[in-house]
Formats: C-alpha cells, structure tokens, sequence
C-alpha cells in the first residue's frame, strides 16, 4: 500500500511540474496577442486617431480633450502611443501643455478597456464572472473618479501643469539613449515575424505632414541606408538620399490588402488567440491552484500583516504592481493577466485595487523613462507630459486609497459586478456606453460649441447628483424626505430597473430562435424519446395550477415578470414550474424506472 501511495504521490508532482511549462508558454502567447491586438488596432483606427489630433482647436475645450484621450487611446489600445503623440504635438508647438493634460487624463481611462474585455472571457461561469468583472471594472471607477475630481481642479488652477513645470525647471535634464524594452526583448522575436508597424506615420499625421497622407502604417522595409551626393560641378549643394536596401520579414510585408483590412484580419486572430489562451489558463491555473495550494495562495496574497501594521498590507501591494508593471512594460499587460485570478478568487477586489493602483504608477515610471531618452529640443515637453501623467495618478491614489471610507471604486465595482453576473448583457452594454458612445456623444457636442455641451450638459449633471443625493438620503435618512421621495416606485419600472430591458432581450432572442425553425412547444412539456416502455406525459392539473400561480404572481411583479430560477421536481413525479411573461421555457422530462422525474429547464 505504501508504494502505491508513494507511485501516485510521485506521479501527482510529475503531472504538477509537466504543467508549468506549460503555463509559461500560455502566458508568452497571452502577452503577445495582446500585443499584436494593440498591433490590429492602430492599423484599423491610427489613421483616424491621426486625423482626430489634427483638430488643435477644439483641444481648447478641456472636455473634449479628454473625449479625445479616450477615443484615440480605445481606437489605438495603447496608452503609450496616445501618449508619444502628445508629446510629438506639445514638442512642436502644436499643442499647448494645458491643453495636453486632459488628453493624458482621457488616455488613461481608454488604456483600462483593454482588461474588462479580458473579463468577458469568463462569462461561462457567473461567480467567476461576477469577480472578474468587478476587478476589471476598479481600473475604470478609479479613472474615472480621479477625473470627476481632477479636471475642474486642473481647469481651475493648472496644479498638475504647475507641479510638472516646477519639476523640470528643478531637474538639469540631458538627453540620452534609447529606453529601456524589457517585456519586448522577449515578445518581439515572435510578434515582429507576425506584423511590424510604422509608429511614425500616426504622428505624422497628428502634426500635419502631408507626405504621409498616402502611406501605409505596415512598415515595408526595415534597414535604410543614407547616402550623400556631391556635385562639385554645379553650385547645387550637397544631398542626402535614403536608400531602402532590405525588406522586413513578418507575414504582411509584400500584402496588397489596405491597413484597415489587415488591421481587421489581425484583430480577429488576436482575438481567438487570446480567448483561447485565457480559456486555457483558467482551467490549468484551476488544476493547478487547487486544494491546500489555493488556500495556501490566497493566504499569503490576502492576508494583513499582523496588528498594528495591517494598513502596510496594501502599500506592499501598491509598489508590487508598480514594480511588475515597470518589468512588463504594459500596465494592460499585468492587469489583464491578475483579471482571470481575481474571476478565480485566488486574489481579491481588496488586494486587486492596490495592485492596479501600483500599475498605473508603474506605466507612468516607463514613459518618463522613455520621455527623459528624448533628444534635446524634445526633452522639456516630453518630461513634463510624462510627469503630468504621473501627478495624476499619484493625486489619484492620495485621493481614493489611503483613507479605507473613501475607497469608492471598490464599492462602485461590486455593484458593476454584481449586476454583470445577474444580466450578462450588461457588460457589453458598459463597455459600448463608457468607452465609445458616451465619449462619441460628448466629443460631437463639445465640437458644436461651448453654448450647446453647457445646455445639454448642465441639466443632466445637476439631475445626476440630485438622483445621487436623495439615493443617499433614502438609505441613510429617509425621514429627511417627503412621503413621495422615500422610494421609486412612483416611476415607471424600466426607470428604476434592468429587468425589463433583460425581459425585452429574452424575447427577442426567443424570436430569433423561432425564425431559425426552433419553436418551443407553448402547449406545455416536450418530452424526449426516452427507453423503450416509456410514454409520453401530458400536463397534468397540478401543472397548470401552478402555471396559473405563477401568472398571477407575474402580475404582481414590478417589474413585469417573475425571474425564472429553475424548477423542482418531487418524489411523486409532480412538477412545479415558475413562469414568466415575456420567457419561453423548454421542458424536458428524464429519468428511469427508480428514480423520479426530473426537470430541465434552458433559459434563452
């Protein structure tokens, strides 16, 4: 018995190293199709992130500076592209500082949509989803909130402007190299065979170089070589000619297709690729961070240090992520990769906010690394854009992290994530609404005129924080109310709930499934064709007492309908159903000759 269990324990630690590898190969695929996805983006949309930044005069308006930080960042997925367009801009007098520091703030926000989609890749399983989502989702609350706090104050007295300047002027900056690239030192022997792209056209076009207007963003050819030609016979001066002598060697170079067509092609298989490696890594870190080894994890990630130091915990955190961050390079990289960690409760939303609020730090140490190699008549606006980038964040996290009642976006994501687990829609419909049609809607009514975005804007804002107040007075102190004011239910129910737009998406999957030829059997059970000897039941009157229960409960309902849990079965074989007005359910009865009827129910 003894040699069994020692065979068996051996074979169990085999199996555990062999996965490692494993693991390691996974997480290299997963960081470089992240990669190659910012790669499929700038190709689809760096052309219009280009054209956008040509428009220097609405970048006056500090509103719609941020739109643009967003859209360009959302349309390019980089962070540090949006922000080496900035600094290419304010470098060649082209945009102000002061209006450089609301773009920046909007880059950081559209940077953190690169994680919540990393979230959605765990939707199959609600727990899971519910608490990768809302760890997803601390990134853009925190970004959000530093803004809503941030900007009037900026507008008001240009304290980050003011602190940057004051901070290069104390500096004696020099330029200096290249800088540093140590996440790709690994990733680009395998991404630059894949696609290789001309970072210098998107800032071109920002700065309104005509000559790049017809040129492709895939770069063609990777070695130049200058050459000089002296005519001494004519009183033509000396020319310098460059000459293109070897081709890059990744897949798109001698492709004929335009760049939005690549752009969309590689979106697609970055796209697969990294759904498939997540999808792989959450079930090989679940074989392998199981048992004793997960509890044995999660007590050492989660817990406090001892009485009184239990608040060190979190700022250990806080430069952990700072300092991952800074070796990857990628604060997209380090978030999304902890996301499937936070779904698989190994980390927590309390230890995940600290680690995300250091990575945002950690981005910030990367580009004003990159900023201080600039050249010399670069290097003053390149500093300051990078350190206006890091006061930001830094004031962000002295705002929302040291004091616990004040760490909101923690609250805020759990509401996220808990309505994300109960309408799995609605993460779709966040990531559209934050990231695309809110800023797009802002964006066109800051382009119409001070006068128009004042109009429309003020009035929902003043709406927006009245509904903020008398929600908190009605939890805290609703006898400071009237009567009428103490709940919602004087208004109509899609006002005050997501049920009925959930009700309406059902349905209308319903009716897609019906014109696919897949219509439910509305009379009551469809039963499968089971053993031989066994015939098909018919509703019984219990059956449809209790289909008339639910209806009358339905009618009841606020919101319209009763939420289908699923349905019990007894030991009798009789049925008890729950029903909804706008749901379909497919029924089917299985068992055997010994065991009593069972119901399955399929919500669509």
């Amino acid at each position: 018995m003894e040699s069994l269990s020692r065979a068996k324990r051996a074979s169990v630690i085999v199996s555990t190293f062999s996965k490692i590898p494993f693991l390691f190969l996974l997480l290299y695929l997963f960081v470089c199709s992240l990669d190659i996805l910012s790669s499929s983006f700038q190709l689809a949309g760096g052309r219009v992130a280009g054209d956008i930044f040509q428009e220097n005069a609405i970048f006056s308006n500090p509103v719609a500076g941020l739109v643009v930080g967003i859209l360009v960042t959302v349309l390019v997925q980089s962070s540090s592209t949006s922000t080496s367009i900035i600094v290419s801009l304010v470098s060649s007098g082209l945009l102000e500082v002061q209006s450089a520091v609301p773009i920046i703030m909007g880059s950081n926000i559209g940077t953190s949509v690169t994680n919540t989609i990393v979230a959605l890749m765990q939707a199959g399983e609600r727990e899971e989803f519910k608490r990768a989502f809302a760890g997803a989702t601390v990134h853009d609350c925190f970004n959000w909130l530093s803004v809503l706090v941030l900007l009037p104050l900026e507008v008001a007295s240009g304290l980050l402007r003011r602190l940057s300047q004051a901070v290069v002027d104390t500096l004696q900056l020099s330029g200096g190299g290249e800088a540093p690239e140590l996440l790709k030192v690994i990733t680009k022997p395998l991404t630059t065979l894949i696609i290789q792209l001309d970072q210098s056209v998107i800032t071109a076009i920002a700065t309104g170089d005509q000559t790049v207007s017809n040129q492709s963003l895939v770069k063609r050819w990777c070695l130049t070589t200058a050459i000089t030609i002296k005519d001494n016979e004519t009183s033509w001066p000396s020319r310098n000619l460059s000459q293109q002598t070897q081709k890059c060697g990744h897949l798109f170079v001698n492709c004929s297709l335009s760049d939005s067509a690549i752009g969309l092609t590689l979106l697609a298989c970055s796209l697969l690729v990294l759904c498939s490696c997540l999808i792989l890594l959450v079930k090989l870190l679940n074989s392998l961070l199981k048992g004793r080894v997960a509890g044995a994890i999660n007590k050492v990630i989660n817990t406090d240090f001892p009485h009184p130091f239990t608040w060190l915990a979190g700022y250990l955190a806080l430069f952990v992520g700072a300092g991952m961050t800074f070796l990857v390079q990628s604060s997209s990289v380090f978030t999304s990769s902890i996301t499937p960690l936070i779904g698989m409760g190994v980390i927590s939303i309390e230890r995940a906010y600290p680690l995300t609020l250091g990575s945002n730090l950690g981005t910030t140490t990367t580009a004003t690394l990159a900023a201080l190699a600039s050249p010399g008549d670069k290097l003053a606006a390149a500093t300051q854009v990078a350190l206006c980038h890091f006061f930001f964040n830094l004031v962000g996290i002295l705002l929302w992290y040291p004091i616990p009642a004040a760490r909101l976006p923690i609250r805020m994501a759990r509401a996220l994530g808990s309505h994300t687990a109960r309408y799995r829609w609605f993460a779709v419909f966040y990531l559209l609404l934050c990231f695309l049609l809110l800023p797009t809607l802002v964006f066109a009514l800051s382009v119409a005129g001070w006068e128009v975005m004042a109009g429309i804007g003020v009035p929902v804002i003043v709406v927006m924080i009245c509904v903020a107040t008398v929600n908190i007075l009605q939890v805290h102190k609703p006898h400071y109310l009237p009567l009428g004011l103490r709940n919602w239910d004087f208004l109509p129910a899609w006002m005050t709930s997501l049920q009925p737009l959930d009700d309406l998406i059902t349905k209308m999957t319903l009716c897609c499934r019906k014109d696919r030829g897949r219509k439910p059997n509305l009379d009551g059970i469809t039963v499968h064709p089971g053993r031989k000897g066994k015939k098909t039941r018919k509703p019984n009157n219990r059956d449809k007492e209790s289909e008339e229960s639910c209806t009358n409960r339905s009618d009841l309902d606020g919101a319209g309908c009763c939420d289908h849990e699923g349905s019990r079965a007894s030991k009798t074989g009789t049925i008890s159903s729950e029903c909804s007005v706008f749901e379909m359910t497919l029924w089917s009865i299985t068992g055997n000759a010994n065991a009593s009827a069972r119901l399955q129910t399929t919500r669509l």
